[in-house]
């Protein structure tokens, strides 16, 4: 939908942005849920697991998640972007009270792999939800602003397992993550249906009286009207059917000649951004341990981690709508690179406490700001392609970080050597982006 001739009331919007950055916010709790517990989950404690084992059981959710991303786009398309966000919240919120309650290992392992299904749907829904409900000049900030309730997720839990995890245990946190069951039935009331897929299955009647019940004002709606859902509703109905048949041509346009570099230099940028997030937000509280931190200081440096992340995701995007999203990107994520080397030699806790806020910078906040740069890059033909299929690669990234973690423990490897692996992917996604042709008209 050409947002550029909608007209959308500003409540609306807040009503959109407020509900999606809920979710994300929820989705954030339960993917720093795992590293905030980790500890617990070593030799002496609770099962005793070995560190392989905990960087597996990491792994096995993010499994989850990229079979659920690459999933989203199609189910989104059958039932409707609305019931996939919801349905999506739902399944991950039911999923932390089973981990909660889970008897044994395996037990766990299957409430996270079917966990990370639901959590595979949120994000490509929320965004898409939030850009449609955007107005132009507030997009970029709005798209900023929604994934900062990934970080403020990482807060929360941070912040409970401090006072909670050395009296209570793990299991109440992950009780807690239940907590969005009760969200998602509050916003099965207030979050509209995307007008776009009503729009595109030739679903008039209802997408008119979605825009009625908001206040939006779409020009292909009142054509429609003045045509009494005829010729003009004939057209709406056949783009939507031709863009149904033709779905694998934007598949086809991300390896032309174009596009061809543009794409894997994407992939390489996400696949290790991801590797670096999330070997780092799985590890880092254990890693912190290691070097002589208590458990206390441990979470309150991944309270650093995601606060920093969040403001500088917010101001990283306001300065790559000035300067151009290759260069921010790019530079972020060799910061986050030196940051990492620098951190095991750090003197006192404050050099620690600001190394690791430049890392979370650079890490989490980059890649929100690489997800913005890969969207604006790719034409409106295929889009929602590009960003999705360099997703989709960046969960096998994902899915080996906290592998990597996992093996360099067990193998028992010196404490820097675990910070300049992940340095090395901050490296590699920085060398990636500068890779990226420059493309005229993108504002880079």
């Amino acid at each position: 939908m050409d947002i550029g001739n909608v007209e959308i009331p500003t409540r609306v919007t807040v009503r959109i942005v407020a509900i999606c950055l809920a979710m994300i916010l929820a989705e954030g709790y339960d993917v720093a849920i795992y590293g905030a517990v980790l500890p617990m989950l070593t030799h002496g404690t609770d099962w005793s697991l070995s560190a392989l084992q905990l960087g597996a059981i990491a792994s096995c959710s993010l499994a989850g998640m990229m079979i659920g991303a690459m999933g989203a786009g199609t189910l989104s398309d059958m039932i409707g972007r609305r019931w996939m966000l919801l349905g999506s919240a739902a399944l991950f919120s039911a999923m932390m009270a089973a981990a909660a309650l889970a008897p044994t290992p395996g037990w766990f392992v299957v409430a996270r792999i079917v966990g990370g299904l639901g959590l595979g749907g949120v994000v490509p829904t929320a965004a898409a939800l939030t850009v449609e409900y955007s107005p132009p000049r507030r997009r970029s900030f709005n798209y900023a602003l929604i994934y900062t309730g990934y970080s403020l997720g990482g807060i929360v839990v941070a912040l409970l397992a401090m006072h909670w995890l050395p009296t209570h245990g793990w299991r109440w946190l992950f009780g807690v993550g239940a907590a969005p069951l009760i969200l998602v039935a509050l916003c099965a009331r207030y979050l509209p249906e995307s007008l776009d897929f009503l729009l595109a299955r030739g679903r008039i009647d209802e997408a008119r009286s979605v825009a009625r019940g908001l206040g939006i004002r779409h020009p292909a709606l009142d054509g429609a009207a003045h045509a009494g859902n005829g010729a003009q509703a004939g057209k709406v109905v056949n783009a939507g059917s031709a863009g149904r048949a033709s779905k694998a041509a934007p598949i086809r346009a991300l390896f032309d000649a174009s596009h061809l570099r543009a794409t894997l230099a994407f992939w390489i940028a996400m696949f290790m951004g991801l590797l670096l997030l999330y070997g780092l937000s799985t590890w880092l509280p254990q890693l912190m341990r290691k070097a002589g931190f208590p458990l206390g200081s441990s979470l309150a440096l991944l309270v650093t981690l995601n606060s920093t992340a969040a403001v500088g995701s917010l101001l990283g995007g306001a300065l790559a709508d000035r300067i151009g999203s290759k260069s921010v990107v790019s530079v972020l994520y060799l910061l986050a690179a030196a940051s990492l080397c620098a951190l095991p030699f750090a003197h006192g806790l404050a050099q620690t406490y600001v190394l690791v806020g430049i890392a979370g910078v650079g890490t989490i906040g980059n890649t929100m700001l690489l997800g913005a740069y890969i969207t604006r890059y790719y034409p409106p033909r295929n889009r929602a392609t590009g960003i999705g299929w360099a997703l989709g690669i960046g969960r096998f990234g994902a899915i080996v970080g906290p592998l990597i973690g996992g093996a360099l423990a067990q193998a028992g490897a010196p404490l820097p050597w675990n910070f300049y692996a992940f340095a090395g992917a901050g490296l590699a996604a920085a060398l990636a982006v500068l890779a990226v042709p420059g493309r005229v008209g993108s504002g880079e």
